[in-house]
């Protein structure tokens, strides 16, 4: 059997396929272990039950695709929450917590046209998975539940699956005000997002809604699978964001800041500069896509132009960008990510976005210059071997003189 490069793993994450297969090993693998852990039995034909809310739309077969609609069985009203609330999870829910309560949820899954939306819509299914609550519903199904665990690195795990035939919504959706007037309305669907943020609404609502096709043009409006929605939403309020902060006066002090969270350490650095970010990942030989120690890298520059599209590095970027906006603040920004071992099944990246975000209550250090704040973080490091100076891309950025120095 041919070795596939830990590089590729690490930039595919189970998503894209790169290697060449069908299916990814790793989560196969990793699915096979934890199946036996699910106990779910239900009534013949019939589940009853609230979403937390929660469901995924997929892209496989694209116009074509599955809804899946996540009900936790005999779970009603408020306690069906546990069952997908990332921004509370954080810092209390381990890996095995978040694995349980995903393996709990049922997926009622049924196919569907991208260009169906009022159909759900009136059916009030798209309207129960971006309310404020739970909502309960009534489902008929056929077949077998399907005992499998679905990871990928963008999504969250998703649990048994079964084929529906009817959901019946139960109780009244309640939405958010900004929400509802913007499902009314005929704007594009950047807009509808950018709208709906400043308006302080949470960022996994907002994918939801894109993803539900409750956002855009009526006449224009499609189901989103839920992948691209994630990345189009941290793209589209990126975007944004930077073109604020580039207006702003730079930070005037180097800072680093620190937090970790599910195996994952994050250091951030702010320092004195016009926009541009450094992201580095550092992978542990044994943690969850490397097999061998891996590095990867990757630069935006100050118009938004980055190497590559990553979705972990897209949700990290919203949360810089969010606090250097409340702050009225531009500056230069080195990400750096370090994952071990501990982190050893793929949760989604919902995960990066939330300890970011709570990096920034957690500065570590004021240092100097440049180099000062990242021999901090090589000190820091759990991974010994790393030289973050020999970094490709820290290496560019410590290589770079300021034209002020000339001067001195």
């Amino acid at each position: 059997m041919r070795k596939i490069p830990a590089e590729l793993c690490v930039k595919c994450k189970g998503t894209k396929f790169l290697c060449g297969l069908n299916t990814c090993p790793i989560t196969e693998r990793f699915r096979a272990v934890v199946n036996t852990t699910s106990r779910i039995s239900l009534d013949k034909g019939v589940l009853d039950g609230s979403t937390p809310p929660s469901a995924v739309v997929g892209e496989r077969g694209y116009p074509k695709v599955s809804l899946s609609f996540n009900v936790a069985p005999g779970v009603i009203g408020d306690k069906a929450r546990i069952y997908e609330d990332p921004a509370n999870w954080w810092g209390k829910a381990s890996i095995y917590d978040i694995i349980n309560y995903r393996s709990s949820l049922v997926s009622n899954f049924s196919s569907i046209k991208v260009t169906d939306v009022w159909k759900l819509y009136e059916k009030e299914l798209s309207l129960a998975v971006v309310s404020e609550r739970p909502v309960q519903s009534e489902s008929k199904f056929s077949g077998k539940l399907e005992m499998k665990l679905k990871f990928d690195g963008y999504v969250m795990p998703r649990g048994p699956a079964v084929k529906a035939e009817e959901i019946k919504v139960v109780d009244n959706p309640k939405l958010p005000r900004t929400l509802e007037k913007l499902i009314q309305d005929d704007v594009k669907s950047a807009e509808g997002v950018v709208e709906l943020y400043r308006s302080k609404e949470e960022i996994y609502r907002i994918i939801d809604a894109l993803s539900l096709g409750l956002l855009g043009s009526r006449k224009a409006r499609k189901l989103v699978p839920t992948r691209w929605a994630i990345t189009a939403v941290d793209s589209i309020l990126g975007e944004d964001l930077r073109k604020r902060i580039i207006n702003y006066p730079s930070v005037n002090e180097v800072t680093v800041f620190y937090q970790g969270y599910l195996g994952n350490h994050f250091h951030v650095i702010l320092y004195p500069s016009a926009y541009t970010v450094s992201w580095v990942e550092i992978w542990h030989q044994m943690a969850l896509w490397a097999n061998e120690l891996v590095i990867a890298d990757l630069k935006e520059d100050f118009w938004g132009n980055y190497d590559t599209l990553d979705g972990g590095y897209m949700a990290a970027r919203t949360s810089v960008l969010d606090y250097l906006n409340s702050i009225s603040r531009s500056a230069g920004v080195i990400i750096i990510r370090e994952i071990t071992r501990d982190y050893f099944a793929p949760l989604g990246n919902w995960h990066i976005r939330e300890t970011v975000k709570r990096a920034f209550h957690n500065r570590i250090a004021v240092t100097q210059n440049l180099e000062e704040a990242i021999d901090l973080i090589q000190s820091r490091l759990r991974e010994k071997k790393v030289n973050l100076r020999e970094v490709r891309t820290l290496r560019s950025l410590l290589s770079q003189k300021r034209i002020d120095t000339f001067f001195q």
